[in-house]
């Protein structure tokens, strides 16, 4: 059985591969300054891309600004959406007074499907 077994390198040990006759991409190191912790991050960058203005602090998740020399980048974010909720879309098709309505049918049906004719609330008492 000893002499049947499988020999090799570990998984994750060693590449076959060797780094002969790559040729590395040239790169540039860009630091980023978060105003809210005032930390400074250093990434590196391939030399032609297009770097950021902006970019996630990662100490505290922060945007930190783009740092060339001794100024910061500014960024506009007058274009940026603002998020919104589902109860803003939701205002968007109804109104109030329509929502309404449809709860009070909605609770009428579950009042209706469990025998109750009265308000749940009607039954609790402190």
């Amino acid at each position: 059985m000893a002499d049947r077994s499988l020999r090799g390198i570990r998984l994750g040990a060693q590449s076959l591969q060797s780094e002969e006759g790559v040729v590395f991409h040239e790169r540039a190191q860009h630091t980023y300054h978060c105003t809210t912790c005032k930390n400074d991050s250093t990434l590196t960058f391939a030399a032609d891309a297009e770097v950021p203005e902006a970019w996630e602090c990662r100490t505290c998740g922060a945007e930190a600004l783009l740092r060339v020399g001794d100024t910061t980048a500014t960024v506009d974010h007058s274009g940026d959406k603002v998020p919104r909720s589902h109860w803003d879309m939701l205002l968007e098709r109804r109104t109030l007074p329509e929502l309404e309505e449809l709860l009070e049918e909605r609770l009428a049906l579950l009042r209706e499907r469990r025998g109750t004719s009265e308000p749940a609330s009607a039954k609790i008492s402190a």
